[in-house]
């Protein structure tokens, strides 16, 4: 498994001490039991409701008509709650186009007349790509998809009072209207709070993510209430104990029981054990409510199934990739570093991360002027050639969302590369350099003097009677012969001159910047190094000819040669084993 600094998956489970997941389960537990109560408070009722037919007939509607009013607003902030909640594990799965769907089907419930998710501004949440744009790049990776179609929906006006008071008071806000036909309806607005869980996401700079807008009918609802006054009036004496009780008991078994299975399966479910499911023992609202959200249960583990395959897809590629990988957040974080890369770089996860991008070779300038040019480098680091790739990576918008490294081993590449530039340069007997680096080194150099009017000399000699010699002691002692002149020139030389083997027992060395004078006299005593330098006992000897630029006037290095050339064989003529200066004259 490849480094990954951060969170490794999007498992909507809560773990730690402080789970914000199951502390809303259990408050929305404690809130079914806490509506217990109203067996209490309808027992009192009745109790009362002995005292006096008429008072307590006008109390008990009066009292019944708010009951079922509260209770209709009570099931409304559930029915949000819940809502959030659901929300809230898709979107800890990061299943932004789940949400959508999720959030459209509960507009399919029954006497809900209308449904909608809005943002802060008032426009219809899961419409576009507005969030999912945000998201990713607070992220730093396109994690959710682009919608390819985009409806901008304004539900409510950002200025309402009532949309300002939720925002605000971050508590819900119950409003009861009148349409056009006289019908009363409730609407119903809910906060959706950032929390903790929410940050990685949306941030902490908004307290309230967004809002929720429920709007039902109360027609069915003061359809009750006027059932209940004319029923109150005539059986409240006679049977307002025993309805009580039985009313009490039934309503506990049918639904209070049901929806407390159905939280707890809600909480289970927020935290983290997606195979559970609601079990289903009627095929009433509440059924069709607990299959409907078994199914919207089984899509969410699929989503998140398929998520798990496609991360251990990526993690096979990068890890059997031999090139090492390393990848940074926004910030410039690492947030992901290959097992390649630990190897090439000889560190491990938590050193590449604490040392950060620009030192992985341990060397800032290097890293950024990599980025800068967009280029690749090769550097040595710890015993290994690394060829090294840097870049920023920017999302859809051109906003930066990280930087990359791709690092790969050319040691030997680079070990082949040296070898075959020796053997193209440097003679294999001597370890001199070769006539074809001799040729192009004296061209540049002889230009470069002529640009900047310097000075440059070449010695061009040879070792005396050579053939004779090689004919006496054979080609072996010939060639040791060859690598002690060879020697005795490279150490009679500066650091910056070229010492070259011309040809058979022909040798040439290029001084640039070196005047005639000073020319003539590393000549004269690399002939007497030679001349007292024996070789298995036997000395040889060799004759010298200098030539130097612009003592000469010449116009190319070819020239310089055969000026110099003219100057050996005129050693050769007069005795050898001596030096001779080419003169403008000659």
């Amino acid at each position: 498994m490849f480094g990954i600094v951060g969170p490794k998956s999007h498992n909507p489970a809560c773990s730690g001490l402080h789970n914000p997941c199951r502390d809303m389960g259990n408050r929305m537990e404690e809130s079914c039991l806490r509506n217990r109560i109203r067996y209490r408070v309808l027992l009192v009722v009745g109790v009362a409701a002995t005292l006096g037919q008429i008072a307590t007939a006008a109390f008990y509607s009066l009292y019944q008509e708010r009951t079922v009013l509260a209770q209709n607003e009570l099931a409304m902030r559930k029915l949000t709650f819940g809502v959030a909640q659901g929300l809230q594990s898709v979107m800890l799965a990061g299943s932004a186009d789940i949400a959508q769907v999720y959030a459209d089907r509960l507009k399919l419930v029954p006497e809900v007349l209308e449904f909608r998710i809005m943002r802060r501004d008032g426009t219809e949440a899961f419409r576009d790509n507005k969030t999912i744009l945000e998201v990713n790049q607070r992220r730093g990776d396109d994690i959710f998809i682009t919608r390819e179609k985009e409806d901008s929906i304004k539900v409510m006006d950002p200025i309402d009072a009532d949309f300002q008071k939720v925002l605000s008071q971050k508590a819900p806000v119950s409003i009861y209207a009148t349409d056009d036909k006289g019908n009363r309806m409730l609407t119903f607005l809910a906060p959706i709070l950032n929390v903790d869980v929410c940050y990685k996401c949306h941030g902490r700079a908004e307290p309230i993510r967004g809002v929720m807008r429920l709007t039902t009918s109360l027609t069915a609802v003061e359809r009750d209430i006027l059932k209940a006054r004319q029923q109150s009036l005539l059986v409240l004496v006679l049977s307002l104990a025993g309805t009580l009780l039985l009313t009490g008991y039934m309503f506990g078994r049918t639904v209070v029981r049901p929806i407390e299975k159905v939280t707890r399966a809600m909480t289970r479910i927020s935290n983290g054990d997606l195979d559970h499911r609601v079990v289903i023992t009627t095929h009433d609202e509440i059924g069709r409510m607990a299959m409907n959200f078994n199914r919207m249960t089984e899509e969410l583990t699929q989503t998140y199934q398929g998520l798990r395959l496609e991360q251990d897809k990526l993690t096979t590629v990068i890890e059997s990739a031999s090139e090492g990988m390393v990848v940074t957040d926004a910030e410039g974080v690492v947030v992901m570093a290959n097992t390649a890369a630990t190897r090439l770089l000889g560190k491990s996860l938590s050193k590449i991360v604490a040392d950060g991008f620009s030192n992985l070779v341990d060397n800032p300038e290097l890293i950024n002027d990599c980025i800068d040019s967009g280029n690749s480098i090769s550097v040595e680091y710890r015993d290994r050639v690394l060829r090294i790739h840097a870049s920023i990576t920017r999302g859809a918008d051109d906003q930066v969302t990280g930087s990359l490294a791709m690092i790969r081993d050319i040691t030997a590449e680079h070990r082949l590369e040296n070898d075959l530039r020796h053997l193209a340069t440097v003679d294999g007997l001597t370890g001199l350099f070769n006539r074809r680096f001799l040729d192009a080194t004296l061209d540049t150099e002889f230009h470069r003097a002529a640009r900047s009017h310097d000075a440059i000399s070449i010695i061009m000699f040879d070792v005396d009677h050579f053939k004779k010699f090689n004919d006496t002691y054979g080609h072996d002692q010939g060639d040791r012969v060859l690598q002690m002149v060879a020697r005795c020139l490279r150490e009679s030389l500066r650091s910056f001159d070229f010492p070259c083997r011309y040809g058979g027992e022909e040798f040439v060395a290029i001084m640039p910047g070196l005047k005639s004078l000073a020319a003539q006299e590393i000549a004269e005593r690399l002939r007497k190094t030679v001349e007292t330098t024996a070789v298995d006992g036997i000395h040889v000897r060799i004759s010298l000819g200098v030539a130097t630029f612009p003592e000469l006037p010449v116009d190319h290095g070819a020239s310089l040669i055969e000026a110099a050339d003219a100057a050996l064989y005129e050693a050769k003529e007069g005795g050898r084993n001596r030096v001779v200066v080419a003169r403008a004259a000659s």
